[in-house]
């Protein structure tokens, strides 16, 4: 009964997830259009707290000594499940409560321009889709853990591997968020204050996730990281890259 419990958690928790995934992608390019709140400092503070929840939320949840503890509490087989479900909840309360700010940065008119700016949003999410399969989608959002669980297997992590484009950045999956949030046509004041803080988040927590990552390959890690670059390829790394190593771990 526990075991068919925690499945049924599981599938919960990652269609949640899939729902809030669809939602989010509509709310980023739809949100230059949302009428702006009159007042500007209520209105920055408000979406500040919310992505600051959400950063907090998706950092801590992910470090290896919180998850240690967490699990006293949560069963292991649940505990990724459990992740995914707070994470999708601190991102719909972004989707929500946020406040749209009055202004607006830019307005491209040019339609070939804008054809291109709509073609990078969707390539974005895109690849942040693919990449989520190419680590293994159903392991990352905690389907794997609660399925293994349920038929009475023994969990084992997924290789640590680098195909496609892990070959090219090491963080493609942040490269395709970025690429969505600054492919806008219209850019808003908080389409801005939204594209620069997620730009910021990303770039601090990829620092603790590759601390993490280190700790967890030690040198193989290393070797991986001197031989791609973060999140902009550059062809004058010195390529140092294993095919195959232990574990890949996420934030995401």
């Amino acid at each position: 009964m526990k075991r068919t419990l925690i499945l049924l958690y599981g599938i919960l928790c990652y269609l949640i997830f899939l729902a809030v995934f669809l939602l989010a992608i509509r709310f980023v390019w739809m949100m230059d259009l949302l009428e702006p709140a009159p007042a500007w400092g209520r209105s920055i503070l408000i979406d500040a707290a919310l992505l600051g929840v959400f950063a907090v939320q998706h950092s801590v949840m992910a470090r290896q000594g919180f998850k240690r503890a967490w699990t006293r509490i949560v069963p292991e087989a649940a505990e990724r499940s459990t992740y995914v479900l707070f994470a999708s909840l601190a991102l719909l309360a972004v989707i929500e409560l946020w406040q749209p700010l009055p202004g607006v940065i830019w307005r491209v008119e040019n339609p070939s321009a804008v054809l291109v700016l709509k073609i990078l949003f969707g390539f974005g999410w895109l690849l942040v889709l693919v990449c989520t399969f190419l680590i293994d989608h159903f392991d990352l959002f905690g389907l794997k853990k609660t399925w293994l669980y349920w038929q009475g297997i023994s969990y084992e992590p997924p290789s640590f591997r680098t195909p496609g484009p892990y070959r090219l950045v090491r963080h493609p999956l942040y490269l395709g968020f970025l690429i969505a949030f600054w492919s806008a046509p219209v850019m808003t004041s908080g389409h801005l204050f939204f594209a620069v803080m997620c730009t910021a988040y990303i770039v601090v927590a990829i620092q603790f996730e590759e601390r993490d990552l280190i700790k967890f390959h030690g040198e193989d890690y290393r070797a991986y990281r001197r031989g791609v670059s973060m999140l902009v390829p550059l062809p004058t790394k010195k390529k140092e890259i294993p095919l195959v190593s232990d574990r890949r771990t996420s934030n995401m």
